[in-house]
């Protein structure tokens, strides 16, 4: 869809007279969508994507390519490759660094990581430092061999574990993955990101026979869903207590940007003989 136009303006989705906040504003919510690790598959239409950008980002390089639109219309996107090569797009970028900022707070795979596989940059992939009184940072650039990239240790890096435990999560946990959540949240606030929501879990209740609850078995259920209504077998654990809840996972209400639904929490009611209630509220 993005990638049938070449043209950089329409590859990122903004106007001419967009300003430099904007484009970056527009590449992060792209890089965010397209992202290798979110978007398996999609390595072209990201290089097309960063490509773009590399180019809109900078001012020399964008005032040249409007030029060469002016001039050759259609056609200036391949005007300006016979003049640019991969190293002059991308040098001085600043893609690494939002990639970067992408992974730390969405638990992606490290920038040189993505970028040096076979499937993207493969070996004309190269990262490099670059320091200076006061700041220290690392850029990329296209030329050469690929540089050794990272081992394994992102595999098991703290901001991977976005899913709790089986077992019960500690005290020191809970709070990791609350503060990992509230930074996911801040970066997708900053950035103007559509995370994925989960869908909000709900309750009902089911009423079952006194015989069942104590022995075990299955009670019809009338499912009274978004998207469709039907009856369903629930099958009730042996010794099930009044007010216990059973848990139907994926029942509940939909997901937002591509999130799971909830859960549909159903709250058990035995349902006693009236002779054997009025027997207990005559205390007999």
């Amino acid at each position: 869809m993005i990638m049938e136009q070449k043209d950089y303006y329409k590859v990122l989705g903004v106007s001419e007279k967009a300003t430099s906040e904007e484009i970056k504003k527009t590449y992060r919510k792209l890089a965010f969508q397209y992202h290798p690790d979110k978007n398996p598959g999609k390595e072209d239409m990201m290089k097309e994507i960063n490509e773009a950008y590399a180019v809109l980002s900078d001012e020399s390089k964008r005032r040249e390519y409007d030029s060469y639109r002016q001039s050759y219309g259609f056609s200036a996107r391949d005007r300006f490759r016979q003049t640019y090569t991969d190293q002059d797009i991308f040098r001085d970028s600043d893609i690494n660094r939002v990639f970067a900022e992408l992974s730390r707070a969405f638990g992606f795979n490290r920038p040189e990581d993505i970028f040096s596989r076979s499937t993207f940059y493969g070996d004309q992939f190269r990262t490099f430092q670059f320091r200076g009184p006061g700041f220290a940072g690392r850029s990329f650039v296209f030329f050469g061999p690929a540089s050794r990239t990272y081992q394994e240790t992102l595999r098991n890096s703290w901001y991977r574990a976005n899913q709790a435990p089986a077992y019960r999560p500690t005290f020191l946990s809970r709070m990791l993955l609350l503060g990992i959540r509230a930074l996911q949240n801040h970066m997708a606030k900053k950035y103007g990101l559509e995370l994925p929501e989960k869908g909000r879990d709900i309750e009902d209740k089911i009423a079952i026979p006194p015989e069942i609850a104590s022995a075990g078995g299955k009670v019809r259920y009338h499912y009274a869903g978004a998207a469709n209504s039907r009856e369903l077998l629930i099958r009730i654990p042996t010794g099930i207590k009044e007010g216990q809840k059973i848990k139907l996972r994926g029942m509940g209400k939909a997901g937002k940007n591509g999130g799971g639904p909830g859960d549909l929490y159903l709250k058990t009611k035995v349902r006693i003989p009236l002779l054997q209630r009025i027997k207990e509220l005559l205390g007999k």
